[in-house]
């Protein structure tokens, strides 16, 4: 049993190295630098003994994508979860906030799966994503649920249809927000995409080259965003 669980620590240990390195690898040489061969000889392994842990390097991207969207996926939610309900304002903000300083912290993550394409990927189902993403999704719908009874008179006339979304997102949030009509997760791909923006070009690093204070324009942007759906801050 003990050297069972030895061997089980040691095949963690260089499965999480691996990954490490493929993510450095891909910061310092872009998505395609992302091969079994160039990972196991900056590790000092055989290309054969890296196949022991993943067959193919596809196999190493979706789990490297897993990994990613879960970790951001658990730190949106956890700053969610710890801001009261009652005031939909701070949750805004603190989801937003989380979402930036946790794309700061994990800029090669944030590459990965918000950047561009590893060159010949393939997905195991084509065109599935990770239930990571979709609970990210989920978190951006919470943010629209929250504004929704404030903005809700700004796209009464909106032409948006269940149609028009992806039906795995759909199994997702129409379930956890049943009350939302199709406007209102239009209204979270709109947040998403304030959001987005302003934080992609500041980890691209297309931001610092414009100014020194990339957070008050972030937060300068994030304030008039909650102010447009009307949200009411309680503090």
């Amino acid at each position: 049993m003990g050297s069972r669980g030895r061997r089980e620590r040691l095949r963690a240990e260089t499965t999480a190295e691996i990954k490490n390195v493929a993510l450095a690898l891909m910061a310092s040489g872009g998505p395609d630098a992302i091969t079994l061969r160039a990972i196991a000889r900056e590790m000092g392994m055989t290309a054969n003994a890296i196949y022991g842990y993943f067959a193919t390097r596809d196999d190493l991207v979706t789990a490297l994508i897993n990994d990613v969207y879960t970790a951001l996926a658990d730190a949106v939610d956890t700053a969610w979860e710890a801001t009261p309900a009652t005031d939909p304002a701070v949750r805004i903000e603190v989801w937003a906030n989380a979402f930036r300083t946790w794309a700061q912290v994990n800029p090669q993550g944030f590459r990965l799966i918000y950047g561009d394409p590893v060159p010949g990927y393939q997905a195991p189902e084509k065109g599935a994503a990770p239930d990571a993403a979709r609970r990210v999704c989920t978190g951006l719908t919470a943010l629209a649920a929250a504004a929704w009874p404030h903005a809700q008179h700004l796209y009464q006339d909106s032409a948006f249809e269940w149609s028009d979304f992806d039906p795995g997102l759909l199994d997702k949030v129409r379930p956890a927000f049943p009350d939302l009509p199709p406007a209102a997760v239009a209204l979270a791909l709109r947040i998403w995409g304030h959001l987005h923006g302003l934080v992609s070009l500041e980890v691209y690093g297309h931001m610092h080259t414009q100014t020194t204070s990339p957070e008050k324009l972030f937060q300068e942007e994030l304030a008039p965003l909650i102010k447009t759906l009307g949200v009411p801050r309680r503090r």
